[in-house]
């Protein structure tokens, strides 16, 4: 194992950084991605059955990320001047952002470029050092993630460390300031309880199982051409993917025969089979084709009906695309989160109730509403709580839009990133309060008068919250009594 400790100690050591010198590293980072981008095409065919189109959905994310940072660090990295309560008449109020220290970044496999690259984007740009420890899962990307930054990087600013669980296990041992982790609850868990132990700062990424409703007043062929797509992209590993569709009964039989028919248009249109489609990948490894076709197996062992579906290969990792219905509670395909191209199609009647069934279940990273009815969109936005919500799409809200921040609730995450949420999530806010000469005299000391005592005791009678032009006029005549003593 490579000595984890120097490798920290050289990240811990204290260092300043101007928005310029920030920028330089972000930008040497991209161009050190953008140069190998054949070698990041050919990792995730090896892992995951990739087209380059794929990857290059994934170099765009970090692009943008980074793009996106540039255009703003400057700005960011400036202390933000707050304005003044009635209680600091007088004095100079700002937030400086700081770096929180050295930031440890585990990173999972079903996109690992965008997923190791993305966060440390935003911890570079707050000013932090930053280790990447990739998945094992996905080991040439893993080892092209090492070489990108070993050549845009000084080694005591950012550094690679490749390896599996004994490794993770090693590095949540040492005191970093700040824990990014992307993958499930279990190990989620884990990384919190070593968190604690340092009192470092975390932020988790973990999925879930994502709903999709669709009402019986939506476009039904649109929206089982964009769930198929959603869910059998990357072929389903994709934590914002939709899970399982809930589906108004009376569009049932509807539905399920228009995303039959969409996903052979799609990914079949030659007919030569699924299996020969370049745009649909496999799954990782044997392990997880294992668990996701003991999934499919379950479910038909308990009553579920194959809608789409066909024979899969364990020695290529591929799974047809499926489609379930007629699924119940007790199948383990309702209670999994999947990461596989498979969708449950549930019917429901009434829409409260079928809420109350989300709702007993974890907080999803996402969810999704298909309808034009807009009483019923605001129903589900009001009656349940997501990370993130698409109406009429999904899968569009992540890495699109900067101005957006992305992450979960409770059990599908904590903390956000994405942007200046990114920036802010990496950084440390911290409040500064100048004295000026304006304020000599304005704060109550001991002994407390007689006046003095009246009027703070008066404050609890009246609202504190002054309007900010008479806070302002205020101060104007405090800093015109103070140029003249």
């Amino acid at each position: 194992m490579q000595d984890l400790n120097t490798i920290f100690e050289n990240l811990a050591k204290p260092r300043h950084t101007t928005a310029q010198q920030r920028a330089a590293r972000i930008e040497a980072l991209l161009k050190a991605l953008l140069d190998r981008k054949e070698k990041a095409y050919e990792a995730g065919h090896i892992e995951l059955g990739l087209s380059p189109t794929d990857v290059v959905g994934q170099l765009i994310i970090v692009k943008a990320e980074a793009d996106f940072a540039l255009k703003h660090l400057a700005e960011w990295v400036k202390p933000h001047v707050v304005p003044n309560s009635i209680m600091m008449l007088g004095k100079k109020a700002y937030i400086q952002y700081e770096p929180k220290g050295v930031v440890l970044n585990l990173s999972t496999w079903n996109a690992p470029i965008a997923i190791g690259l993305v966060p440390a984007i935003a911890a570079i740009a707050a000013g932090n050092t930053v280790l990447l420890k990739p998945s094992e899962l996905a080991p040439q990307s893993a080892s092209l993630l090492s070489e990108i930054v070993s050549a845009a990087m000084p080694p005591d600013e950012f550094a690679v460390v490749e390896g599996g669980p004994e490794v993770a296990e090693a590095l949540l041992a040492l005191p970093f300031n700040h824990i990014y982790y992307t993958g499930g609850q279990r190990v989620g868990r884990i990384v919190m309880r070593a968190a604690a132990e340092h009192f470092a700062a975390v932020t988790l990424e973990m999925g879930g199982k994502n709903p999709v409703f669709i009402d019986d007043s939506a476009d039904i062929t649109d929206a089982a051409r964009k769930i198929a797509w959603g869910r059998l992209s990357n072929a389903g590993q994709v934590c914002v993917a939709p899970d399982y569709a809930l589906v108004k009964r009376p569009v049932l039989d509807q539905f399920l025969t228009t995303i039959a028919a969409e996903i052979p248009r799609m990914y079949n249109a030659d007919g030569r089979g699924f299996d020969k489609s370049p745009d649909f990948p496999r799954l990782v490894n044997q392990g997880h084709w294992a668990r996701v076709n003991g999934l499919i197996e379950d479910a038909v062992s308990k009553g579920a009906r194959v809608v789409l579906g066909g024979a899969s290969d364990a020695g290529t990792r591929f799974i047809p695309p499926t489609v379930l219905t007629d699924v119940t509670p007790d199948m383990r395909v309702m209670q999994e989160e999947i990461f596989g191209p498979v969708l449950p199609v549930l019917a429901y009647d009434d829409l409260n109730a079928a809420m109350a069934g989300v709702r007993a279940h974890s907080k999803p990273l996402a969810l999704y509403v298909y309808a034009k009815n807009r009483a019923v969109i605001d129903a589900v936005l009001a009656g349940t709580s997501a990370g993130s919500t698409v109406v009429n799409h999904n899968m569009v809200q992540s890495g699109t839009n900067p101005h957006l921040p992305f992450g979960g609730v409770n059990g599908s995450g904590l903390g956000r990133v994405g942007g200046h949420r990114g920036f802010l999530e990496f950084s440390n806010a911290r409040s500064v309060v100048e004295e000026t000469k304006a304020a000599d005299g304005l704060t109550p000391l001991p002994p407390f008068d007689e006046k003095t005592r009246k009027m703070m005791a008066g404050m609890l009678g009246r609202s504190t919250v002054v309007p900010a032009p008479i806070i302002a006029a205020i101060e104007t005549v405090l800093k015109l009594r103070a140029a003249f003593k």
